[in-house]
């Protein structure tokens, strides 16, 4: 069993009124192209699986993870009226600390792209030392980060719902 088994969206615990209305948006960067190919395949995958409509998930590229929290927020901003975005993408560590820049950018920019906007944007990007670490996590021997990142969004609209049902609003 993966680690992130904990993660799977369970219907049970979870409910989405309608889960097959859902329109969802994922951006992937272009780069790292074979494992952020895997990751789209089985985060894709995973939401038809569970339900969703194929001709509500909306998939765009942009051209490196750098991109992808702008990227979102041109999904978000979209005439689609999306209810989540999805971020894919892989940064491997190389000779200079240049991942790391690009790593804590790309985190608060999807962050922040969520919370001004109120809709769940979840992160999905590995951030590995190696590519062989990056195999591993995206249908290797250590998860699946891209059917994660599908059952994050799932339990972030339930969330989302939840709430809103009750009447609970946090203000800032």
């Amino acid at each position: 069993m993966a680690q992130a088994d904990f993660l799977l969206y369970d219907k049970q615990h979870y409910p989405i009124e309608d889960i097959s209305c859902l329109k969802i948006g994922i951006v992937r960067s272009e780069w790292n192209t074979q494992i952020v190919d895997a990751l789209t395949q089985s985060c894709t995958d995973e939401l038809l699986s569970l339900g969703l409509d194929s001709d509500l998930i909306h998939v765009r590229s942009v051209p490196g993870s750098f991109e992808l929290p702008l990227g979102a927020k041109f999904l978000l901003n979209s005439p689609l009226k999306l209810d989540a975005v999805i971020c894919l993408g892989c940064v491997i560590q190389g000779e200079t600390k240049h991942d790391e820049y690009i790593n804590h950018t790309i985190a608060r920019g999807i962050a922040q792209l969520g919370l001004m906007t109120n809709k769940p944007v979840i992160y999905g990007v590995l951030t590995t030392n190696t590519l062989e670490q990056a195999q591993h996590r995206a249908g290797g021997k250590r998860g699946d980060k891209g059917k994660e990142s599908a059952h994050a969004v799932l339990k972030m609209i339930s969330l989302q719902e939840q709430l809103s049902n009750k009447g609970s609003k946090i203000k800032f």
